[in-house]
């Protein structure tokens, strides 16, 4: 053989492993990243269920979430626990309702409390519903974004209604690791998927937080308040 053609062969067959590794360190790294690498128990996911209702009617102001339907995680699925008048439902979000590469998606802590209004009840809520579902039937997190992506395509789940909105007001939630708690009250506002540079959001001095959930295909917008749901002040930031 070629001296010139061995070493090119050998040349390439070290690069072919120096690449290899690097991806499984690349993996590695991705791993490490989480602390919450598979699903905990389902007994760590729920609550009691006086105490999940109080948190989800947290959400939002009084005046709101008295009159509202309230869900509680059962062990298929969100179950109603109290029927409401007003059109609004009160839930505790858990962690496998975060973006796929969240670093909490497992996190058996995370307690989100909102409350939808009704068009969000009636376009969001069933995508949180059928993730749920999907996650306490066994399926993997892979196989549950897949579902969901054909759930779409189909036209099973459906795109924001307009004026879908809820609110995320309470002082006793636990967002992710890195809040270690709640984070600002707030609202946020659903629509279907657009630049949030259209409402000048995440700009300096913009009171308007934004991101892109490809997988729900929406645009979050999120807008603080000075107030927690009971009334007390709240942190400037």
């Amino acid at each position: 053989m070629n001296r010139n053609v061995a070493e090119k062969i050998i040349f390439a067959a070290c690069l072919l492993v120096l690449m290899v590794c690097v991806c499984q360190e690349a993996q590695s790294q991705s791993i490490i990243k989480t602390n919450y690498p598979k699903m905990a128990p389902l007994e760590q996911y729920l609550m009691e269920r006086n105490a999940e209702i109080a948190l989800a009617r947290s959400a939002a102001p009084p005046a709101i979430s008295k009159d509202a339907e309230v869900l509680v995680l059962g062990q298929h699925s969100y179950e109603s626990a109290v029927k409401g008048t007003n059109g609004f439902v009160c839930m505790v979000q858990r962690s496998w309702t975060v973006d796929a590469n969240h670093p909490d998606f497992w996190n058996p802590k995370l307690r989100s409390p909102t409350c939808f209004n009704a068009p969000a009840v009636r376009s969001n809520l069933p995508i949180i519903l059928r993730r749920t579902e999907l996650i306490l039937e066994g399926k993997s997190k892979e196989q549950m974004f897949e579902s969901i992506r054909s759930a779409f395509d189909k036209k099973e789940l459906p795109l924001p209604e307009p004026d879908s909105m809820c609110y995320m007001m309470s002082s006793q939630g636990y967002l992710n690791d890195e809040a270690a708690g709640p984070w600002l009250p707030h609202v946020m506002i659903f629509v279907p998927l657009i630049d949030p540079k259209a409402w000048g959001a995440n700009n300096p001095g913009s009171p308007i937080f934004a991101f892109q959930d490809v997988d729900n295909h929406f645009t979050v917008f999120m807008i603080p308040v000075s107030k927690w749901s009971d009334g007390t002040l709240a942190p400037t930031k």
